[in-house]
C-alpha cells in the first residue's frame, strides 16, 4: 500500500473533566474518500476539529503526505494542504459567489503585499489569474452562471457547493467535510455526491464528517467509526456495516446482516 496522504494516530483530548477523545487515529489513502461516523457525543467533530487545526490535542502524531506536520492553526493548516468546510455555513453573505471563491484562492498568492498596494504589474497578472482560477471552480461544482450573485441569494444546497469551491481554491491535498448534506434534499445529496465522486476522479483525498449513513457507505472507500471518544472500527464500508460494536453503537439492528 502506498503512503497514507494523511495518518493521524494517539489522538487524545480532555475538555475540563470530559476526555473527548482517548487514543484515536485514522489513515486516509490520496485519491480516497474517508467517512468518520459515530452516535453524537462519540468525538468526530473534536477529531475533525484537531485534525484541521481548529482545536489543539493534548497529545498525537500528524503526518500529511509522509512528513510530519502540527495542526496548531486553521490558515496553517491550509498552508499544509488541508482545506475544511463547517457544518454550518460559513460564506461572506454580501460578497458575490465569483469573491468568496477568490478569497480563498489567496492563499496560494505569491507577489507581496506591497505589489498590491502599487497594483505593480504582477499582481495585476495574478489577480486576474485569480479570477480565472476562481471561475473555473465555479464551473466545476455547477455555478459558474451563478458567479455574480451575492452569496446570501443562492439556495442552500448552492451554497454548500459554494463553500466546497471556496475550499478547493486552497488547492487541498485533502478536502474535509463537516456533514456537507445536512439540510439538504435528496436531489441535493445526489448533486453533492456526484460532485464528491468528480473531486475524488482529480485524485484528492476527502474526509467526511457526515449523518447520512446512506450516503456515507454508498460514497466512500473507507470508513472509521467513534464511540464515546473511542475508536471502535475502521475498514470498506462492507465490513463497518457488519461490526457488532458499530451496529449497537451507531447502527442498530435495522442494519444487520441477515
Amino acid at each position: 500500500m502506498s503512503t497514507p496522504l494523511l495518518m493521524v494516530a494517539s489522538v487524545s483530548k480532555r475538555f475540563g473533566g470530559v476526555q473527548a477523545l482517548s487514543d484515536v487515529g485514522l489513515s486516509i489513502q490520496p485519491g480516497q474518500v474517508h467517512g468518520l461516523i459515530g452516535p453524537n457525543g462519540a468525538g468526530k467533530t473534536t477529531f475533525f476539529n484537531v485534525i484541521t487545526g481548529l482545536v489543539p490535542s493534548d497529545q498525537g502524531r500528524f503526518e500529511l503526505a509522509g512528513q510530519a506536520y502540527r495542526p496548531t492553526a486553521v490558515h496553517k493548516v491550509a498552508q499544509a494542504g488541508i482545506a475544511r468546510t463547517f457544518q454550518n455555513i460559513r460564506l461572506f453573505a454580501e460578497m458575490s459567489a465569483l469573491d468568496n471563491v477568490r478569497v480563498g484562492r489567496h492563499v496560494r498568492t505569491r507577489v507581496s503585499w506591497w505589489h498590491a498596494i502599487v497594483r505593480s504589474r504582477a499582481f495585476v497578472r495574478e489577480e486576474e489569474q485569480i479570477t480565472c482560477d476562481a471561475m473555473a471552480l465555479l464551473e466545476f461544482v455547477g455555478l459558474a452562471h451563478k458567479a455574480k450573485q451575492t452569496a446570501r441569494t443562492l439556495s442552500y444546497g448552492d451554497q454548500r457547493r459554494l463553500e466546497i469551491a471556496r475550499a478547493l481554491a486552497t488547492e487541498p491535498k485533502l478536502l474535509a467535510l463537516d456533514e456537507p448534506a445536512a439540510g439538504m434534499n435528496a436531489t441535493e445529496k445526489v448533486q453533492l455526491r456526484a460532485l464528491i465522486e468528480r473531486i475524488r476522479d482529480q485524485g484528492r483525498a476527502v474526509l467526511l464528517i457526515e449523518h447520512d449513513v446512506k450516503l456515507v457507505m454508498g460514497l466512500c472507500d473507507h470508513v472509521t467509526v467513534l464511540d464515546q471518544g473511542k475508536l471502535i472500527a475502521s475498514g470498506q464500508p462492507a465490513q463497518v456495516q457488519q461490526d457488532p460494536a458499530v451496529i449497537a453503537a451507531y447502527l442498530g439492528s435495522a442494519h444487520q446482516p441477515a
